[in-house]
């Protein structure tokens, strides 16, 4: 990453997938824990660890970036209570997308190999989405857009 003017975007997005990868971790643990023996459990577990590894690549970006990286919270608030497979399914889907928008948000303030490595996690993280949803959002990680054409597409405009 580019040391200069841009850094202390650069330093406040990368922090912020850095919370977000935290938040994703907390939640596999959820979605693990509800689902047992399908493909969708080794999907969780291979998120799983994906986010983990992300996590630790941006702890090292924040350190090169000369800050502390932001701490994991004990716990965090689910969007909605997970009770089984389903619901486990949704979170999944749900942390997926959160993640989508913080990387878009990196994407947009790094620069070099991190908004390369930015774009691969947004890509990566779009993908699990997909996969958990079982349709492709548009624009992933960039919201504002995807509620736009999807309007048009159920309004016929």
């Amino acid at each position: 990453m580019r040391r200069g003017q841009d850094e202390p975007a650069s330093l406040e997005a990368t922090q912020a997938a850095l919370a977000a990868e935290h938040a994703a971790v907390y939640g596999y643990g959820v979605v693990g824990a509800r689902l047992d023996g399908d493909e969708r459990a080794t999907w969780a577990r291979e998120a799983y660890d994906a986010h983990r590894a992300r996590r630790e690549v941006l702890q090292g970006e924040v350190r090169e970036l000369g800050a502390t990286p932001v701490a994991s919270a004990a716990g965090y608030a689910l969007p909605f209570r997970v009770d089984d497979a389903e619901g486990a399914a949704r979170l999944a889907a749900e942390l997926e997308s959160g993640l989508t928008g913080a990387y878009a948000d990196l994407v947009r303030a790094a620069e070099g190999g991190a908004r390369a490595e930015a774009a691969r996690a947004l890509r990566d993280a779009a993908l699990r989405a997909a996969r958990w949803r079982g349709r492709v959002d548009a624009f992933p990680g960039l919201s504002e857009y995807g509620a736009e054409a999807e309007e048009e597409t159920e309004g016929g405009g």
